[in-house]
C-alpha cells in the first residue's frame, strides 16, 4: 500500500530538516519529502499538529526469549516497542541460553521477521555464556546478523581478556557495548552510595564501581583502536572520562536511559522495587550532569534498558528483588518531560538521540527520512495527555514505577518498511 502523510511537522535530524510538509511512501520506501505532494491511490494520513519522525531505534532492549518467556517474548517485546515508537530494537544477549553463537542470533532474527513488526537486531556476547572466561564466536555471530557484542548485565572483569576482545572486534569492525561495573566495589549493593542509601539502610554501590571500569575499558579500546559504546551511563565522573576520551579522538560513544534522566535516589523512600535498577538511581547532581552531557554530545543516545520481570519476582524485599524496569512504552513521554519541558533539549535534539545517532553507531541504514530510504516512520502527538495504566501495558511484564502517572506526548502511528502497523484513531 502506498501512503501519503500530509501536513505534519517533519523532523529528520540526519538531514537537518525541521519543517512542515508531506511524505510519500511507495513500495516500502520514502520516495518524496516536501510540500503539497499529491498522489493517486495512496492511503492518506493527516498529521496536522503532529510530528513526523524516523522510527526510533533502541540500542538496549531485553526481550528475554529464549529462556525467560514468562517475563517477555520477542512478540510481546516488539509489540511494546511499536507502541513506544521503536521500529528497530537491539536484543541484548543475556537470555537463557545467552546469544553466544550463530544459531541463537538466527533464531531471534527469524522469530522477529515472522512477527513482522519491529526489526530486531541481536547483540552477541563478548564471552562464552557471559562467564568472562573465553571469547565468544564473534565472527560467526556477525555473519548471522549481530551488529555488536556485549556481556550486558555483567562486566568482563579480566582486563587482559577484555583487551583481546576489543582487539578482535576492531579487526572485524564490530562495536563493543560495555556494561561498566566493578563487581568487587559493587559487591551486594542495591542503591547508590550516599545520603539516601544510608538513611534507608540499603546496601551501597559507590559511583566508582561504574567509573573505574569506564576508564579501564576506554583506555583498552583506545589502545586497540576499537569502537566502544558505554551502556547506561549514570555518574558525573563517567561523563568526564567519556568527554576527555572524545577530545583525544577515542572512538567512544555512550547512552543514558530515560529512568536515569527522570528519577533520583531520593525517590527510593517508598522502597518501590520497580526503582531498583543497575546502575542504581543517582543523586540530583548526577542527573543534571547527564542532561548536560546529552546537550553537548558527550552522551550520544537515549536507550531504554527495557528489563521485564514478572510480578512475583519484583514483589520481594528490596535487597532480593531483581534489578530492572520496563521502558519501551514510556520512553518518549518520560524523556519529553525530563528534557523538553525542563528546557534542556529541543524536539530535533531529542529525536536525534533516538534515531540517527544509534543508527550511525550501529551501522544501520535507518534513522532517517531521506528519499529512497526504508519507510520506518512514526507520528507523534506532542500534546496528547494520557495515563499509563497497568491493564493497558503491552509488555508481558508490568514492572514500571510510572504506572498510574500522567503522561504528555504519544506515538499515534507507526509505519515499518511502508506497512502501517500502528494506526491512530
Amino acid at each position: 500500500m502506498n501512503i501519503l502523510i500530509k501536513n505534519g511537522r517533519i523532523i529528520d535530524p540526519a538531514n537537518g530538516i525541521d519543517k512542515k510538509g508531506d511524505i510519500l511512501i511507495e513500495k516500502g520506501k520514502i520516495v518524496k519529502v516536501g510540500e503539497n505532494i499529491k498522489a493517486k491511490d495512496a492511503a492518506l494520513i493527516d498529521a496536522k499538529g503532529k510530528i513526523c519522525a524516523p522510527g526510533f531505534i533502541d540500542m538496549h532492549t531485553h526481550l528475554r526469549e529464549p529462556g525467560r518467556e514468562d517475563a517477555e517474548t520477542i512478540e510481546t517485546g516488539v509489540k511494546a516497542a511499536i507502541a513506544g515508537g521503536f521500529t528497530t530494537v537491539c536484543a541484548m544477549p543475556n537470555t537463557t541460553p545467552p546469544c553466544d553463537d550463530q544459531s541463537i542470533a538466527e533464531l531471534i532474527i527469524r522469530k522477529a521477521e515472522e512477527i513482522g513488526l519491529a526489526r530486531v537486531v541481536p547483540i552477541g556476547t563478548i564471552t562464552k555464556e557471559r562467564k568472562g572466561e573465553e571469547l565468544s564466536q564473534m565472527a560467526e555471530m556477525k555473519k548471522a546478523g549481530c551488529k555488536a557484542m556485549s556481556d550486558d548485565g555483567d562486566t568482563v572483569q579480566d582486563a587482559s581478556l577484555m583487551r583481546r576482545a576489543l582487539e578482535y572486534a576492531s579487526m572485524m569492525d564490530l562495536l563493543v557495548i560495555t556494561h561498566c561495573e566493578d563487581k568487587a566495589l559493587a559487591s551486594d549493593g542495591v542503591a547508590r552510595e550516599g545520603y539516601y542509601s544510608t538513611i534507608l539502610g540499603l546496601s551501597p554501590i559507590p559511583a566508582e564501581a561504574e567509573s573505574t571500569i569506564v576508564e579501564r575499558d576506554i583506555r583498552l579500546a583506545e589502545k586497540a583502536e576499537a569502537n566502544i559504546h558505554i551502556a547506561h551511563v549514570s555518574t558525573s565522573s563517567s561523563i568526564e572520562i567519556i568527554r576527555a576520551a572524545k577530545k583525544r579522538g577515542v572512538k567512544v560513544t555512550a547512552e543514558v536511559t530515560p529512568h536515569h534522566l527522570s528519577l533520583r535516589d531520593a525517590d527510593l523512600t517508598e522502597y518501590d522495587t520497580n526503582l531498583k535498577v543497575n546502575p542504581p538511581l543517582a543523586p540530583e547532581e548526577d542527573v543534571k550532569a547527564l542532561k548536560m552531557a546529552l546537550k553537548d554530545g558527550t552522551i550520544d543516545v537515549i536507550a531504554t534498558d527495557h528489563a521485564p520481570h514478572p510480578e512475583n519476582e519484583k514483589e520481594k524485599e528490596f535487597d532480593y528483588a531483581p534489578f530492572g524496569m520496563i521502558g519501551l512504552e514510556t520512553a518518549l513521554p518520560v524523556t519529553r518531560k525530563a528534557l523538553l519541558d525542563e528546557k534542556h533539549l529541543e524536539w530535533n535534539e531529542l529525536i536525534e538521540k533516538f534515531t540517527c545517532n544509534p543508527a550511525r553507531i550501529l551501522g544501520l541504514d535507518r534513522g532517517t527520512l531521506g528519499e529512497g530510504k526504508a519507510a520506518d516512520i512514526i507520528i507523534i502527538d506532542p500534546e496528547e495527555e494520557w495515563v499509563y495504566k497497568k491493564e493497558e501495558i503491552i509488555s508481558k511484564s508490568k514492572n514500571s514505577p510510572f504506572v498510574g502517572k500522567k503522561m504528555k506526548g504519544r506515538v499515534t502511528d507507526v509505519i515499518v518498511a511502508g506497512k502501517h502497523v500502528l494506526k491512530g484513531s
